[in-house]
């Protein structure tokens, strides 16, 4: 399911939810972020995503930056899929330490 559509559902916006509220190690890559924005919960988060949802992110409350990834507290961003090698290698960082 791609990003916009997992946004209006609301058993996932629960599960990512519950994610954030506790701290736990969430990565989004690319579009990812737009489900996140539905939770409520970024506001004063630092991220970054695909250029074309800046805008919603910044609307949201967070602190955007155009960086290959960005990690928040646990919270792991990053553009697009050339990110991929820094992405994948700051996730299995985030991973590893758990609850942040």
């Amino acid at each position: 399911m791609n990003p916009d559509r997992l946004r209006t559902d609301v058993d996932v916006v629960e599960f990512v939810s519950s994610f954030l509220e506790e701290g736990k190690p969430i990565a989004a890559i690319c579009h990812g972020p737009w489900t996140l924005i539905e939770t409520g919960l970024l506001k004063g988060r630092k991220m970054t995503s695909y250029p074309s949802i800046k805008t919603d992110l910044i609307n949201a409350g967070v602190d955007w930056s155009d960086e290959e990834v960005v990690v928040d507290n646990g919270l792991v961003t990053s553009r697009k899929p050339d990110d991929l090698p820094a992405f994948c290698a700051k996730m299995i960082e985030e991973i590893g330490e758990g609850q942040h």
